[in-house]
């Protein structure tokens, strides 16, 4: 793995991270030392872990894996890791100013969470709030949030229907989206150029507003079918789940045989993915 994609910068500090698993794992003692201050971050790490043992009953631990990074030696050393949850669990028991933000971040997002599922408007309302910050244009926003209104209702039905886990989840998805567009997932996303590596690289929030629409009406058609066959357990889901995408499929492939283009664009949305632009109030600013 490349060095800088190996490190990610807080505070003007390095903190080294490592990627398992499909998902990033972080030097614990590397944040301590940038939350602490500390002049011997890993003696720090070692009394604190005996500490919220003895006063919480937590073993922090448990919540982490000996992987091997890089140290100041120039070889690969084995050193406490944690994924980004169990970070942020690490980061809750450091009695340090410089984690009181985190904390309060923490108490906020929590907070809020509690009240977009007793209000799931607020939810919508964040998520635009979110896409408008990051300079999406203001009528794929629409399309975008609408979108997840859609995959919510679909999800629901599946749980109601004997659709067990994430994992059979992302299969339906799949074969939706297969059967919609004419390929896969994991090479749509390699269309879009987007990598594997970053979870956060939703392939919806890169998609087109004509990829949208037609992953809207897959998902809209998958739970009709879903609801009129009284579809039940995870094969009787994935038979809709294929009729629902050959359906938007079938309207895909009329539209690119009038207009001669492909639906599925290389067109993302990287470059401003990662830009937090400035709003004034509620007004909405176009990406550039």
């Amino acid at each position: 793995m490349d060095s800088d994609k190996a490190l990610v910068v807080f505070q003007g500090k390095k903190i080294r991270r490592t990627w398992v698993n499909d998902e990033w794992w972080f030097s614990v003692v590397d944040v301590v030392e940038v939350l602490t201050d500390s002049v011997n971050p890993r003696d720090y790490w070692f009394k604190m872990k005996i500490r919220v043992k003895e006063e919480d009953g937590f073993e922090p631990s448990t919540i982490c894996r000996q992987l091997k990074l890089l140290a100041s030696d120039g070889k690969m050393r084995e050193t406490d890791c944690a994924n980004t949850e169990g970070i942020f669990r690490i980061i809750q028991s450091i009695p340090s100013p410089n984690a009181e933000p985190f904390k309060r971040w923490l108490a906020k997002v929590g907070y809020e969470r509690i009240r977009e599922i007793e209000n799931p408007e607020l939810a919508q309302e964040r998520a635009k709030e979110y896409y408008e910050l990051k300079g999406y244009p203001k009528d794929w926003i629409e399309k975008r949030v609408r979108g997840i209104a859609i995959r919510q209702e679909l999800t629901d039905e599946w749980s109601q229907r004997g659709v067990g886990d994430e994992r059979e989840y992302a299969i339906l998805t799949n074969e939706i989206s297969t059967a919609t567009f004419g390929i896969p997932i994991k090479k749509h996303k390699q269309v879009k150029g987007l990598d594997p590596k970053f979870k956060n690289q939703n392939l919806r929030d890169h998609m087109t507003d004509r990829e949208l629409v037609f992953t809207m009406l897959g998902e809209v058609s998958t739970t009709d079918i879903a609801r009129a066959r009284d579809a039940q357990g995870f094969s009787e889901n994935k038979d809709a789940a294929r009729k629902g995408g050959e359906i938007a499929g079938g309207a895909r492939r009329k539209l690119e045989y009038e207009t001669g283009e492909r639906v599925v664009s290389s067109d993302n949305y990287l470059e401003i993915a990662g830009k937090i632009k400035k709003l004034e109030g509620k007004k909405h600013t176009k990406a550039d």
